[in-house]
């Protein structure tokens, strides 16, 4: 597979309340990115994400599922997370893996009670975020009304960045409010769509809510208000990067809005993943202690640094036996090579490096730092293990979690 540099991965943790539509949004990206070659769909039981008998049958995620995808040569790994509390820790665990979080609102039911609660683990973690309200396809959809009740429960730092076209069986598209055009779609799935002007009926509505966008971002710099103050306007590449940076420091939380499963949105929304979140590079730190005088340390996200990881998760699979996902926060690490476990304190040689696509997995000769890999048949290696060269000690505890500018 193509190794990553730090700079080309995003890594994404989708959260929200259960049914909300996170495993439906994962699989539309994976389908319109070409990872796969059809729209899964959690109601036929056959989404990446979601391949446990008992997801299956119950038809929610009970467990973290990895994939990923590449969209503008950027690599975004993809934690799909639950949303029910029975099964919060797993998201929690996630999250610390990611580098920003992607929270799903439904429509029609607005903010709902585990939507507050992962808001506060991405609160927890300092991750930046962006807002997708899904499923507005269905009855009762109303944009205005789920994005009133998040203003209500999270504040006025939440900022549309599109509005639809249409609502419930009306939904045929979105209006992106940082290029200002049109994006009409095809009801089928297919995520084809056409791009073009504003229609006239929501001209008015358009330019209102781009003025309201504009004037946040204008906020977020001196130079971006001088421009405003001359210009009147902001350009889009200005509205580009004075949104990605006011999303990297949480100033700004864009609300975009879509339908997962009639793939409506999805491509725009990608766009925004790789233009406004941050990646791994652009996180640059992350903390921890020295494993004997517990001292604070802090570490470069790069390649060139020594190598350490953490081991964020393990599966109990009962074909595959133990599995063991890692994220390498530094360095390079490399198939069928020992490496020292700092928390067990002793080399282990690791197998084949392998990437994960929900249950199947693809050989990786070696992995860059900010990326995901597991590994088959540790078995000593348990959950919250770091990985570190020796002759540069480094541990990842519970309690610290990698800081975040």
């Amino acid at each position: 597979m193509r190794v990553y540099e730090s700079d080309a991965i995003r890594n994404i943790g989708i959260i929200g309340h259960g049914a909300s539509g996170k495993t439906s949004l994962t699989a539309a990206m994976l389908f319109d990115s070409g990872a796969v070659n059809r729209l899964g769909r959690v109601e036929d039981g056959n989404t990446v994400t979601d391949w446990e008998d008992e997801e299956i049958e119950r038809k929610i995620s009970i467990s973290t599922g990895l994939a990923h995808c590449e969209w503008s040569k950027v690599k975004i790994n993809i934690l799909d997370t639950p949303g029910y509390r029975p099964f919060l820790s797993e998201t929690k665990l996630a999250l610390r893996a990611a580098d920003a979080a992607v929270v799903v609102v439904d429509a029609v039911a607005g903010v709902e009670v585990q939507t507050e609660k992962v808001w506060e683990f991405a609160d927890e973690f300092n991750q930046p975020r962006i807002v997708v309200i899904n499923k507005m396809d269905r009855d009762n959809a109303s944009f205005e009304r789920a994005m009133g009740s998040l203003e209500e429960t999270f504040g006025r730092s939440l900022v549309p960045v599109q509005i639809p076209i249409g609502s419930e069986k009306e939904f045929t598209g979105i209006i992106s409010l940082i290029t200002n055009k049109a994006y009409s779609y095809q009801r089928d799935g297919s995520g084809k769509f056409q791009e073009g002007e504003v229609p006239a009926q929501y001209q008015a509505a358009a330019e209102d809510a781009r003025k309201r966008l504009i004037e946040k971002v204008a906020e977020s710099s001196e130079e971006l208000m001088e421009k405003y103050f001359l210009e009147e306007s902001l350009s889009t590449e200005d509205l580009i990067a004075g949104l990605k940076e006011s999303v990297v420091a949480r100033t700004i939380v864009p609300v975009f809005c879509a339908s997962s499963t009639l793939n409506i949105g999805i491509a725009q929304f990608l766009n925004a993943v790789v233009d406004l979140l941050p990646s791994p590079a652009r996180v640059g730190k992350f903390t921890g202690i020295h494993p004997k005088t517990k001292e604070p340390l802090e570490r470069t996200i790069s390649s060139q640094e020594p190598y350490a990881a953490h081991v964020f998760k393990t599966i109990a699979d009962p074909f595959a036996g133990r599995i063991s996902l890692f994220r390498i926060y530094s360095g390079t690490m490399r198939s069928d090579t020992a490496y020292h476990n700092e928390t067990k304190g002793k080399p282990e040689k690791l197998g084949p490096l392998q990437m994960l696509q929900g249950k199947a997995m693809a050989p990786a000769g070696e992995i860059y730092a900010g990326d995901f890999f597991v590994v088959t048949k540790l078995r000593e290696t348990t959950t919250g293990d770091t990985f570190c060269d020796p002759a540069r000690p480094f541990l990842f505890t519970e309690t610290e979690i990698p800081e975040r500018p």
